[in-house]
């Protein structure tokens, strides 16, 4: 017997989906006969990653918006729903270090850079969520929302505690929004992938800390940008509907063997991007 996801008649959207796993993500959702939603900060880059989207549902339409900001994500919602005819799954997928922040130990970061942590990570996962959920409700008609977290809330990060942080906060808020949104049919979950072998973490790392990681996992390997699509389609369909309030860790085993090094070596510090690569 063959099973297959079939999405077809559903609309999804995908936030920081213009690069790596975001745009691997909406890849899939596309395969699996959803209509898809890009999202990211950059309009060329949600342009790009929407043209090459093939879909027997239509071409998917770029949304380009900053999800940091609160007028801009309930627009963008809005134009989902006006030109693809509903919202049933959410993607929220932004994430990492935002411009003027970059890896740095506790001590050496400010208010101004938490609080750019904070807004790129949780803030704009609760306002994508909240925009979702709102249209959601109203259709009646239930849906999904799916968050990409990261391994890091699973272990200490050294150097990187701000976003550790901010993303453990994304896992809270899923288990809160399973319980209040679930009468209304909406399941929440995260998915937690590990290092990702995205073109931002090939810069940031050196052949050495790249070769160290993947030393370190059970499964002797990185995560590839393109497992986690298969994970995000499984969890918005029907296969998984009993599944609600989770934590998905992708991380080719690293929770269990791996705590990051206190210190920098290996780190090339790259400009900070946009989409959740760890």
């Amino acid at each position: 017997m063959t099973v297959e996801i079939d999405l077809a008649g559903r609309v999804a959207l995908v936030t920081g989906a213009g690069a790596g796993i975001g745009r691997g993500v909406a890849s899939w959702f596309a395969r699996a006969g959803a209509r898809v939603a890009v999202n990211d900060i950059d309009p060329g880059r949600a342009a790009s990653a929407a043209a090459e989207l093939v879909s027997p549902a239509g071409p998917a339409l770029p949304v380009p918006a900053d999800c940091r900001d609160e007028a801009a994500v309930e627009a963008m919602v809005a134009t989902v729903c006006a030109e693809l005819g509903g919202l049933d799954v959410l993607v929220a997928n932004v994430g990492m270090l935002p411009p003027g922040t970059g890896l740095a130990p506790v001590t050496g970061y400010g208010a101004d850079q938490w609080r750019a942590v904070v807004d790129q990570n949780l803030v704009s996962a609760a306002l994508c969520a909240r925009a979702a959920a709102t249209v959601m409700t109203t259709a009646g008609t239930g849906g999904v929302l799916l968050f990409v977290t990261s391994g890091e809330t699973t272990r200490p990060a050294p150097l990187n505690a701000a976003y550790g942080a901010a993303k453990a906060a994304v896992n809270h808020l899923v288990t809160s929004l399973a319980v209040e949104l679930g009468p209304a049919g909406i399941r929440a979950c995260a998915m937690a992938p590990g290092t990702t072998a995205t073109e931002t973490v090939a810069a940031a790392f050196t052949p050495e800390r790249m070769e160290a990681i993947v030393a370190s996992t059970p499964l002797r390997r990185m995560v590839a940008v393109d497992e986690l699509g298969p994970l995000a389609v499984f969890l918005a369909s029907d296969l998984a509907r009993c599944i609600t309030g989770q934590f998905v860790l992708a991380d080719a085993g690293a929770f269990l063997s791996r705590t990051r090094p206190a210190n920098d070596e290996g780190l090339r510090r790259p400009p900070a991007g946009s989409a959740s690569d760890a």
